[in-house]
């Protein structure tokens, strides 16, 4: 889509969030047996250690929709704590 719309001055880019911590992530975690244990895996699995916030997220696209970024075009985002970029090493006991 970008390399068919480029000359009519339409960019086109998309934005790949992580696990966010969204209502719907709240709801699931609500429901589980243990809702602080399964908060706290998804959050171990997360490079930042964190889950990524919906607004985050929102200033990824509000960034991509602004003049800012008028020479961005055919871009993936990733607005994800690092899980696609980044295989880090198991910690280690000291950690």
């Amino acid at each position: 889509m970008p390399a068919d719309h480029v000359r009519e001055g339409i960019r086109v880019n998309c934005v790949n969030p992580g696990t966010a911590d969204t209502p719907w992530i709240g709801r699931l975690l609500d429901a589980a047996p243990d809702p602080e244990a399964e908060c706290a895996a998804l959050e171990a699995r997360q490079p930042t250690g964190r889950l990524v916030r919906a607004a985050e997220v929102a200033e990824a696209v509000a960034y991509l929709a602004s003049p800012c970024a008028a020479a961005v075009t055919g871009t993936a985002l990733s607005v994800d704590g690092g899980m696609q970029g980044l295989t880090l090493r198991p910690r280690s006991p000291a950690d």
